[in-house]
């Protein structure tokens, strides 16, 4: 029962119904993949996880369509990120906050040229809006680890005598934030895998992942997602 009401609870809010059906949609494309590619006898069900694990993407490309103007705020808000300490953290911060900002126009206008509302070629938008992921994704995952190798070194560095006067519960917050920065590596990187992978042909390993591989690395990253979104509000007041 309590798990169903946290489920209950989860989908309450915008981002819980986004988690979800984004773990959803790539388990239906992992699961559909291997059943196409490994079980023929089972082709037809997996053609039908891959149409909704489709559907499901869709449909999340639709609710962000309103996503702009609390990105916009959000980056208004961290401005030049004044707060943070470490200049290098600050600017990839910064920007991956711009390349977030960029890639939501670039997305409506390809889902508008594929619904044939506006008159331009789709491809080319859709590669934009991937190329602004990937960006942001790979800036995400330069912060991450700075983050964990500054974290580390104060916990572990030559400074014995500073870290020994760290009270312990700073010394258990700044280790919890390491395991974050940690699994939102993980996920990042999960993620960037498969926005290359959606990059046009001859750009790395563009268009070379089978379905179950995509279904397999987005499981991986929404698994994460959804672990450490738990977390916080497990450790939330």
């Amino acid at each position: 029962m309590a798990a169903l009401s946290g489920l209950a609870s989860a989908l309450e809010s915008y981002r819980g119904r986004d988690r979800l059906i984004r773990t959803l949609g790539y388990c239906c494309q992992l699961v559909g993949g291997v059943l196409v590619e490994r079980c023929p006898a089972r082709s037809e069900v997996g053609t039908r996880l891959l149409t909704l694990s489709s559907q499901l993407s869709h449909c999340r490309t639709v609710l962000r369509l309103f996503d702009d103007v609390a990105m916009f705020i959000y980056t208004k808000q961290y401005g030049l990120g004044a707060e943070e300490e470490d200049s290098f953290v600050r600017c990839v911060s910064v920007l991956g906050n711009l390349a977030d900002q960029l890639y939501y126009p670039c997305e409506h206008i390809a889902w508008a040229a594929d619904a044939q509302i506006l008159r331009v070629d789709p491809a080319r938008w859709w590669t934009l809006s991937t190329a602004f992921w990937g960006l942001s994704l790979l800036l995400g995952i330069a912060r991450s680890l700075r983050m964990v190798l500054t974290l580390r070194r104060k916990l572990r560095g030559p400074a014995v005598a500073f870290t020994s006067r760290l009270p312990r519960s700073k010394r258990r917050a700044m280790e919890a934030q390491v395991r974050s920065e940690v699994l939102t590596l993980l996920s990042n990187v999960a993620d960037l895998a498969n926005a290359v992978h959606w990059l046009p042909p001859g750009v790395l390993w563009a268009g070379r992942f089978p379905p179950w591989l995509v279904g397999l690395l987005g499981t991986i990253s929404s698994l994460l997602s959804v672990y450490q979104a738990g977390r916080a509000e497990a450790t939330t007041p």
